[in-house]
């Protein structure tokens, strides 16, 4: 999976291309100019509040570790935001389309085995 992080004034400048690839995170950073780019995939938890991670009568934040796509996900969209950055998740090539039979697998379940492949 490809993420692209842009200021959000000017989306067709990227300032950097962030990676996630057979469980590891890379960051290629465009704008030299732009400061704090070293920490958007720092391996630190991240917290988010996500009523799909919670179990059924519960409620509260959730903790994603480190090593998960949901933690890349997580990690670019909350701490980019902090940096003034949105993020665009694009998927390099798709292999295999729609499957309807595959219809059980929840929407992170089938991104992440669309992005492990």
């Amino acid at each position: 999976m490809r993420a692209e992080l842009y200021r959000a004034d000017v989306p067709e400048k990227l300032v950097a291309v962030a990676t996630w690839s057979h469980g590891r995170a890379t960051l290629e950073v465009i704008d030299r100019s732009m400061q704090g780019l070293e920490a958007l995939l720092r391996p630190t938890p991240v917290v988010v509040d996500d009523p799909s991670l919670r179990g059924p009568g519960t409620h509260g934040e959730s903790l994603l570790e480190p090593g998960s796509f949901g933690w890349f996900r997580a990690a670019l969209v909350q701490r980019g935001e902090g940096l003034g950055l949105r993020v665009r998740f694009v998927a390099p090539e798709i292999v295999g389309g729609w499957d309807p039979a595959a219809s059980y697998r929840s929407f992170d379940e089938e991104v992440e085995r669309l992005a492990s492949s």
